[in-house]
C-alpha cells in the first residue's frame, strides 16, 4: 500500500509541472483596432472582442500579450507564421480561410450593410429641402420660361383688340404697361386664376383657346414634372445592395465586403480601414460604404451621428471568430470555455454592453 501511494505522489509531481504551464501559458494574441469589436486608448485594449476573449483567459488562467495589425491580412500572416496564437478581433469565417485556418466557434453573427450620408435630419428640415429643390429646379425654370413665351402671343392680341373697347379690360392705350396687364391676365389665366373677361370679341375668341390651351399645359406640366421628380428621388436614394449599381462605393481593403462588390460589378474605392471609408463618405468622394454591419452600426451611433445612417437589411450573411493556425491546441479549450459563457449569460451581458439591447 505504501509502495502505491508513493508512486502515486511521484506521479503527481510529474505532471504538475505540465498542468501548470497548461492552465499558465501566455497566449499571443494578434489584433486589429476595429471599434466596437476592438478599441485601443492609452495602450489599452476594450471592445467586444477583447472583453470575450479575456472572459476566456480568465477561465482559463492564460496570460495574455497584445500586438497589433493593420489590417486582417495582417492577422492572419501572424497567425499563419505562428507569430501569434490566435487572431482576435472581426475576422469573418470564409470557406478559404478555413481551409488555411483552424476557427473557433462564431463569436458573432453579422454581415453587410450601407452607411449613406444623412440627407433628411428631421421632417420639417425634409419638408424644406423638397420645397427648395422643387421651387428651384431646371424643370421649373423650363416649364416657366415656355409659360411665359406661349403667353406673350395671347396677350398681344388681346391688347390689341382691347384697346380700341370702350369698355376694354386692359386701362392703359399705350403698349408700356399695356402689354404687361395683358401679359398678366394671360398668365393668371395659364394657372386658372383669371379675374376679368375680355370684352371685343376677337379677345374672347383668343381667350376661349387660350384657356382650352391653359387646361392642356397645365395637365402635361403637372405629370411631367410629377415624373422626373419622382426618378431624380429614387436616382438619389440608396436602400438595398441593389440600388449600389452605377454608384461609388467605398469599402475596406483585402475584406470580404470587397470581394463581394467585386463579384457584384459595383465600382469601388478601397481604403486602409472603415474611418478612412467613413471620412471619404463625409467628404463626398462616394455615395455609400459597404462594410461589416456591426462597425457601420457603431460609426452611425457615435461619431457618425446626424451625418450617416445605416440604410437597408444585413445582407451576404457571415460570422466573425476567432482565428487560429490549423492544428492548434487552443481551438478545443476555447470552443469549450465559449460555451459556457453562452450557457451562464455573460455572453449576453457583453453583447447587449456593446451592440446594445435587441
Amino acid at each position: 500500500m505504501r509502495a502505491f501511494s508513493a508512486l502515486f505522489v511521484a506521479i503527481a509531481l510529474l505532471l504538475s509541472p505540465s498542468l501548470s504551464h497548461a492552465q499558465d501559458r501566455t497566449v499571443h494574441v494578434s489584433v486589429r483596432v476595429l471599434p466596437p469589436f476592438v478599441e485601443q486608448q492609452n495602450g489599452q485594449f476594450s471592445g467586444f472582442s477583447i472583453d470575450l476573449w479575456n472572459e476566456i483567459a480568465k477561465r482559463r488562467h492564460w496570460h495574455s500579450t497584445y500586438t497589433t495589425q493593420p489590417d486582417v491580412e495582417g492577422q492572419l500572416t501572424a497567425v499563419s507564421r505562428k507569430e501569434a496564437d490566435v487572431g482576435v478581433g472581426a475576422v469573418s469565417i470564409t470557406a478559404d480561410r478555413d481551409q488555411r485556418f483552424d476557427f473557433s466557434q462564431p463569436i458573432l453573427n453579422g454581415g453587410f450593410q450601407i452607411l449613406v450620408r444623412s440627407t433628411r435630419p428631421g421632417p420639417e428640415s425634409t419638408a424644406l429641402e423638397s420645397l427648395l429643390h422643387l421651387l428651384f429646379s431646371p424643370a421649373i425654370l423650363v416649364w416657366l420660361g415656355i409659360a411665359c413665351l406661349l403667353t406673350i402671343i395671347p396677350a398681344h392680341i388681346i391688347w390689341l383688340a382691347e384697346r380700341h373697347h370702350p369698355e376694354g379690360m386692359i386701362p392703359s392705350k399705350s403698349y408700356f404697361p399695356g402689354i404687361f396687364q395683358a401679359f398678366f391676365w394671360g398668365m393668371g389665366t395659364l394657372a386658372t386664376q383669371a379675374d376679368s373677361m375680355p370684352r371685343h370679341w376677337i379677345s374672347r375668341v383668343v381667350a376661349v383657346l387660350w384657356m382650352f390651351t391653359s387646361v392642356v399645359f397645365v395637365a402635361f406640366y403637372t405629370a411631367t414634372l410629377t415624373a422626373t421628380l419622382t426618378v431624380q428621388q429614387f436616382k438619389s436614394e440608396i436602400n438595398g445592395p441593389n440600388d449600389l449599381v452605377g454608384k461609388t462605393v467605398a469599402t475596406v481593403t483585402a475584406s470580404t465586403s470587397e470581394d463581394y462588390l467585386k463579384s457584384n460589378g459595383v465600382r469601388i474605392l478601397a481604403f486602409r480601414d472603415a474611418a478612412a471609408a467613413y471620412q471619404a463618405l463625409r467628404a463626398k468622394q462616394v455615395d455609400a460604404v459597404v462594410y461589416d454591419a456591426p462597425v457601420l452600426q457603431y460609426i452611425a451611433a457615435h461619431e457618425g451621428s446626424g451625418t450617416v445612417n445605416v440604410v437597408g437589411p444585413i445582407f451576404h450573411s457571415e460570422d466573425y471568430g476567432f482565428v487560429f493556425h490549423n492544428g492548434s491546441d487552443l481551438r478545443r479549450p476555447v470552443d469549450q470555455t465559449l460555451l459556457s459563457i453562452r450557457e451562464d449569460g455573460t455572453y449576453d451581458r457583453l453583447t447587449d454592453k456593446w451592440f446594445g439591447k435587441k
